[in-house]
């Protein structure tokens, strides 16, 4: 009888996803510390570009490290990927990390981790009905709508919304619209892993998307002073935060079923909502019922629309 990987492990599985949601959850408070650090201002848009620029450099340089090392080789990309590369960059990188950034000079720690989950259910409407890549079924759809409402729910209700002062372009505006690059470099990262190593694709499309926002930064007059060592932490930890996240994550997606990994991704907002509580002081916001009542049905909308899968993969 094979042994079975260590990966596929359950125990293991869940610990190693717990950590990638805690890599992950943990980008909004380290975003909004370095801000403080680097004494960037709410309006500084380029010093906020040449950070998210720095950022996924090394990012990018992480990954391919990494990757190399659990692979033995140096990973590179094939001549024929170089276009995929590119693509990803504008939508993974560029775009999302654009606006993610942006949003969160203007909204807190807490609203910009749920809505950031909408992202997830973005994503399932795209590959149903932009790309075409999967079938959207009653449980997806019925996951989408609880979901969402946990979005409304942070906003502060429907109510609210029509009165239109629950959200702000430059903040939750913008933390949405970065959802909607994330959900189109999702679809586009399914079509092109079947040709190319997503580890590879991930590396190498956070290098170039990471100088492309490091130069028009640079260009529109940004820059980063490093005023004490915590700086250089924080820079370092945020680009791991990426590399070690993307690389464990598909180190499991190789050796489990898509959907066991994928409903783990619940605990992603959760650790968000926790660690901006923690660490930037929004423990009324995070501990609301609002605030509750928001993270339980973002993350049951999670575990809805992968449950299906899920069954149909046992």
């Amino acid at each position: 009888m094979k042994e079975k990987n260590i990966w596929a492990w359950f125990p293991v599985t869940f610990l190693v996803a717990l950590f990638c949601c805690i890599l992950w959850g943990s980008a909004s408070p380290a975003i909004k510390i370095a801000y403080r650090l680097f004494q960037i201002g709410a309006e500084d848009t380029a010093s906020r570009i040449v950070l998210a620029g720095a950022r996924f450099m090394l990012a990018g340089a992480m990954t391919i490290l990494f990757g190399s090392a659990i692979s033995g080789k140096l990973l590179r990309p094939e001549k024929g990927s170089l276009k995929m590369i590119a693509v990803l960059a504008l939508f993974q990188t560029v775009g999302q990390y654009y606006f993610f950034f942006m949003a969160l000079a203007h909204t807190t720690g807490v609203r910009g981790s749920i809505i950031n989950a909408s992202g997830n259910f973005i994503t399932i409407l795209f590959a149903a009905y932009l790309f075409r890549l999967e079938r959207m079924t009653l449980r997806k759809l019925v996951g989408c709508i609880v979901g969402f409402a946990g979005i409304v729910a942070i906003l502060g209700g429907g109510a609210a919304l029509m009165e239109g002062g629950a959200v702000t372009l430059s903040g939750e505006g913008a933390m949405i619209a970065a959802d909607v690059f994330y959900a189109l470099s999702g679809c586009c990262i399914k079509i092109f892993s079947k040709k190319e190593n997503p580890v590879v694709l991930s590396g190498y499309q956070f290098l170039l998307g990471g100088a492309v926002l490091f130069l028009v930064g640079v260009l529109m007059g940004g820059s980063l002073t490093f005023y004490s060592a915590s700086s250089v932490w924080n820079l370092l930890y945020m680009g791991f935060i990426s590399a070690g996240a993307y690389t464990l994550w598909g180190v499991l997606l190789k050796h489990n079923p898509v959907s066991r990994v994928s409903i783990l991704g619940f605990m992603n907002p959760v650790m968000g909502v926790l660690l901006s509580a923690l660490f930037l002081g929004e423990n009324r916001e995070a501990f609301s019922l609002s605030g509750l009542m928001s993270l339980i049905l973002v993350s049951l909308g999670i575990i809805i629309v992968n449950t299906e899968g899920r069954k149909k993969a046992d």
